[in-house]
């Protein structure tokens, strides 16, 4: 009988050895989630987060990192520097094969959690510019986003595919920092990727008319859709007040995404708790443009490998993942 007993705690003990590393890692879990800069929607998904999960959640502790943008935040979470953070579609897959511009290395080790928001560019001009298309933007002075970003990459990539990228005037200009110099008149406009409304679009059209470019139009003859994978999208009119109409322009996917590494069921309960029905209100009450984040809608756009614990999470939760996204 004794030696029968010691054989179970002996099984027991064995079982949560096995066990605990995993465990051990998920508790007081630190977590940095890459955001993004000044005035940008990451930037404020990044601080809801931190702000409602630690609230929410025992055992962890959450810090929004600021970053430059979508691009910066792929390499910081494939090298493990912040172990979560917002990352583009298009950024996500173009990094994961090595073929970021003037950088041919391979960030593979980003994992997508779930789908957030699509983010549409929008070009900002004065009402009574004479930029009525990109082509017009030869010998314009241009902010494009700072180095790193998402906004910036998407504009060297679709202006360098209508031929017209060595004729602009582009600067590295952060959002809010690219709203103060085309109000300065410093800059002729700014090409912004992010939700909408967006607020240093609103606040570049406090002292004047603002007017958005239509994109789309040469997005499709270029070959640009063929080429990536950005989407058609309609800005609707009144985004920025009455004056303001339509845009026919184009959006990349936003995702939350994390490194390879972090544990599964750290990823898992962040995610049981992000896309609870509380967790989405607190979402959406940070900024309208997240309500788009739902069960629903979770895995719309992914083009890169899931998590091991997003994987379990959308399972559970009853949708089919496709093969190759495990």
């Amino acid at each position: 009988m004794k030696t029968k007993l010691f054989i179970g705690l002996l099984c027991l003990a064995f079982i949560g050895a096995a066990m605990a590393p995993d465990q051990a890692l998920a508790k007081d879990f630190k977590v940095k989630v890459a955001g993004g800069p000044t005035g940008g929607t990451f930037n404020t998904f990044a601080n809801a987060m931190a702000v409602y999960l630690p609230k929410n959640m025992t055992d962890i502790k959450v810090m929004a990192v600021g970053s430059q943008g979508s691009v910066e935040n792929v390499k910081r979470i494939s090298a493990g520097d912040n172990n979560f953070g917002l990352c583009h579609g298009v950024d996500s897959a173009l990094g994961r094969e090595g073929l970021f511009s003037q950088d041919k290395k391979k960030y593979d080790s980003v994992r997508v959690l779930g789908f957030l928001y699509g983010a549409p560019v929008q070009l900002v001009v004065r009402a009574d510019s004479d930029i009525n298309s990109a082509a017009d933007l030869v010998g314009k002075k241009v902010g494009i986003g700072e180095v790193g970003s998402g906004a910036a990459a998407s504009a060297e990539r679709f202006l360098s595919q209508l031929g017209i990228w060595a004729d602009i005037d582009s600067r590295h200009l952060g959002y809010s920092a690219a709203a103060t110099a085309f109000k300065k008149g410093e800059i002729d406009a700014f090409w912004v990727l992010a939700g909408y409304p967006n607020r240093s679009v609103t606040l570049a059209g406090v002292p004047f008319d603002i007017r958005l470019v239509d994109l789309d139009k040469d997005a499709k003859a270029s070959g640009f859709y063929d080429k990536y994978d950005y989407l058609p999208v309609v800005i609707p009119a009144g985004t920025y007040g009455e004056k303001v109409g339509n845009c026919a322009t184009f959006q990349d996917a936003t995702f939350l995404c994390a490194n390879a590494e972090v544990p599964a069921e750290t990823v898992y309960e962040i995610m049981r708790t992000l896309w609870s029905k509380s967790g989405l209100a607190a979402m959406a009450a940070a900024k309208s443009t997240f309500g788009t984040m739902s069960v629903e809608s979770g895995l719309t756009g992914v083009n890169i490998p899931l998590h091991e614990g997003a994987i379990r999470f959308w399972e559970k939760k009853g949708l089919a993942v496709p093969a190759e996204l495990k």
